[in-house]
């Protein structure tokens, strides 16, 4: 399969036999500056194809061929590699694009159509990937082309009661996910990835290397939460680790329509954002065929507890009785653990945190929203009709909650608002595997026709996106709705990190 993938990408790469001027200028100015031409894979070459191949989650913008890729890739193997390759870009007129664990929902990273279609350059820092902590394993450096399977992993293998609190997939890399905001399993505890940020540094414009101290106050609120889109390129963080019990408990607990899946989400509206800090459940959602053959909606409840499972089961009951939770349902296991239980990876040894290589070959597009009131039974009732009626769609719902320490951050204490008032977000998510354009496109109509049928049950004025689930189509209008977020647009579109 791997070697299917490689052949037919290899096809759809332009040779570069003809070096173009830009990329001739950048190419002497950084073995100038850095006496590492090595870093340098240029299109076409059996070693740019390999970079792309490894890094690439979302194979859509490989094989589309309205989609362009980047003239050349930079391997940074320290960070005045960076320094060097922004000051060359600068000097030929280059656009840079940085690929850190390759998760950009939209492949902006290592792609770029429409109007941005134009020459670029790629600069791969996932080879920046070291973590080095204080001496009371308090608060660590973590440079941004580590995964967050590596950062969990180097803060809890050898000390289970120290955690991180950022997002659930562990191959997304940390550079593009705490510039976005992070949210995850711990968010309502210690609030978001950037919430926990104590210091940075970026790459500004110049080829400078800025800390907090020197960057400012307005580039330091704005690279925590605002993505770094424009402002340079961030190559590490401090980051503040969070204290977690030695023992957490986590549990899945799925049921149909014919088991009171409405009425259970429509309670869990209310209960989830409320909810003791150390108890964090999500609700994920999609279609099914029953034995019957009959559709019906499948609802998981995928949780955990900061705890032991008496205690779980005690402030189940408390808070949620209607869910049934019982002491079969409940695993308990270390906080390193369960991040591999999140992944769906639950068994595995702990060093699978720390494979990079994509768990799909595959395609996927997803949109997002935020909830400020709850839906109700009637509108739960449409959403899954609309689901079990695109049963040949992969369509999925994954909705996960606020609430807790989220609502005591202020929404401009740094560049991420998604605070107080809102209930949940909503991620839809579809992955495919077939290659042709017709079936990308049917599936991506499809999901923008469940984004607008959702247009009455989220947020208004403005109705609101999580920067990390990146979507293109905001800002554009498709035909029968419009947009009143914007998307990236001017000096934002000319450093894009993920």
């Amino acid at each position: 399969m791997i070697l299917f993938v490689f052949l037919l990408f290899s096809s759809l790469i332009v040779s570069s036999s003809s070096i173009q001027p830009q990329e001739s200028a950048f190419t002497q100015c950084f073995t100038n500056v850095t006496q590492s031409p090595n870093l340098l894979a240029f299109s076409g070459t059996s070693s740019y194809k390999i970079i792309l191949l490894s890094s690439v989650k979302n194979q859509r913008f490989l094989f589309s061929p309205e989609t362009s890729k980047p003239a050349l890739i930079v391997s940074a193997g320290n960070e005045s590699h960076v320094q060097a390759a922004v000051i060359c870009a600068r000097a030929a007129g280059l656009q840079i694009r940085v690929l850190s664990g390759g998760h950009d929902y939209e492949g902006q990273s290592y792609s770029a159509f429409g109007g941005n279609a134009s020459f670029f350059l790629t600069v791969d820092i996932s080879g920046l990937r070291s973590i080095s902590f204080d001496s009371g394993h308090n608060s660590a450096w973590v440079q941004a082309g580590a995964t967050l399977g590596e950062l969990y992993y180097a803060v809890a293998k050898d000390h289970p009661t120290k955690a991180f609190p950022a997002g659930i997939c562990p191959t997304v890399g940390v550079g593009g996910h705490v510039c976005g905001g992070g949210i995850g399993t711990l968010t309502r505890k210690f609030g978001t990835a950037a919430d926990n940020v104590l210091d940075a540094r970026i790459v500004d414009y110049t080829g400078r290397l800025l800390d907090m101290s020197t960057m400012g106050e307005d580039l330091f609120w704005a690279v925590r939460g605002g993505g770094s889109s424009g402002f340079g390129i961030l190559v590490a963080f401090k980051v503040q680790l969070a204290n977690v019990p030695p023992v957490v408990t986590v549990f899945n607990v799925g049921r149909s329509l014919r088991q009171n899946a409405t009425k259970l989400v429509a309670r869990w509206q209310e209960v989830a954002p409320a909810l003791d800090v150390n108890l964090f459940i999500r609700v994920i959602a999609q279609a099914r065929t029953e034995g019957d053959g009959n559709q019906t909606i499948k609802v998981t409840f995928n949780s955990y507890y900061l705890g032991r499972q008496e205690q779980l089961l005690a402030e189940a009951k408390r808070a949620f009785p209607e869910l049934g939770l019982t002491a079969a349902d409940c695993t308990e296991m270390t906080w390193l653990e369960s991040t591999l239980f999140f992944n769906g990876e639950q068994g595995k040894p702990l060093e699978a945190l720390l494979d990079r290589k994509p768990e799909f070959n595959s395609s996927f597009k997803a949109k997002s929203d935020f909830v400020k009131n709850p839906i109700s039974e009637t509108g739960l009732k449409k959403i899954w009709t609309f689901l079990m009626e695109a049963k040949d769609e992969p369509l999925v719902l994954i909705m996960e909650p606020m609430g807790g320490r989220m609502n005591e951050i202020a929404e401009d204490a740094i560049a991420f608002p998604h605070r107080m008032g809102n209930l949940y977000n909503i991620q839809y998510f579809m992955r495919w595997f077939e290659r042709d354009e017709a079936t990308t496109q049917k599936h991506l109509e499809w999901m923008r026709s469940l984004y607008a049928f959702m247009t009455p049950y989220v947020s208004t004025n403005p109705r609101t996106a999580y920067y990390n689930y990146k979507d293109i189509d905001l800002g554009e209008e498709h035909e029968g709705e419009e947009d009143d977020i914007l998307g990236c647009q001017g000096l934002g579109c000319e450093i894009l990190q993920g």
